[in-house]
């Protein structure tokens, strides 16, 4: 069951549209608030938001001013700012969480992929190099980051010149995170290989456990879509695993991966 809410957000230009996705029944949901990759919008992730919801969570989505849906033109004064108005979406949405009822506002969690990843890490706990600002929301008691980039020192020289926030320093990141990463995602943002995607994992010191997927590229085998056209790896059965496996982490209970499919690792 969904529905979509919109939040006054005078700061922001535009208010905030949000889907809220919920089982038909039972009270005390625990929730999961996502973030969108770029150019994505909150009627995405449907492979991972049906199954949460069916699992038992509140699953709510953010549509962000990069959403393709809004068509924000580059030169919008905003666009600069996006990193910062992401973050400060995902905090209008945990501010709005008692006013929706049926949740349990003591298990709630934050998730992302691609810049989304970005976007939730910041919640989690994560800073941009040379910006002093914090973003770390103590509401939140878990993270999922999907596809997560790394840091910045390997950035190709379009990145490195129109991206300043991507320089993430994950050593403040303390939050629980289960971070999900493709060993066949080669990014056009960084010189670095696939591995650049398990940074948060190896630097911070909440990110606990690593799940590889093998042959994963930035889609994650579907992630964003049960027909998505940006899918290059489509793969159910990678899609069925990272089901599987952040249900079970944001549960606390045992994580199975099948071994054809990927590998865990846990610090």
């Amino acid at each position: 069951m969904s529905t979509t809410v919109v939040l006054p957000a005078p700061d922001r230009g535009d208010d905030l549209p949000v889907r809220v996705s919920v089982p038909a029944a039972g009270d005390h949901l625990p929730v999961i608030v996502f973030s969108h990759g770029f150019g994505e919008s909150k009627d995405g992730y449907d492979p991972l938001v049906d199954h949460w919801v069916a699992n038992g969570f509140a699953v709510l989505q953010p549509t962000h001013l990069d959403s393709r849906t809004l068509n924000l033109p580059p030169d919008d004064p905003r666009t600069p700012e996006i990193w910062r108005l992401r973050a400060a979406d995902l905090t209008r949405v945990l501010d709005a969480l008692p006013t929706i009822g049926r949740l349990d506002l003591d298990r709630v969690a934050v998730a992302g992929h691609s810049w989304g990843a970005q976007t939730a890490g910041m919640l989690l706990g994560a800073r941009v190099v040379d910006v002093d600002e914090d973003w770390t929301d103590p509401r939140i008691s878990a993270g999922i980051l999907l596809a997560a980039t790394g840091t910045g020192e390997e950035l190709v020289p379009f990145a490195a010149e129109n991206f300043a926030f991507m320089r993430p320093d994950f050593a403040t990141l303390k939050t629980p995170t289960l971070v999900v990463a493709g060993d066949a995602d080669q990014s056009r943002l960084s010189t670095r290989g696939p591995d650049w995607f398990t940074d948060v994992y190896r630097l911070s010191p909440g990110a606990t456990h690593l799940l590889t997927l093998f042959g994963g590229e930035h889609s994650l085998g579907g992630i964003t879509g049960y027909a998505s056209a940006e899918t290059t790896d489509e793969n159910p059965e990678r899609v069925a695993q990272i089901q599987r496996v952040t249900t079970a982490y944001l549960r606390g209970t045992d994580l199975t991966v099948d071994a054809a499919q990927g590998k865990l690792e846990q610090k």
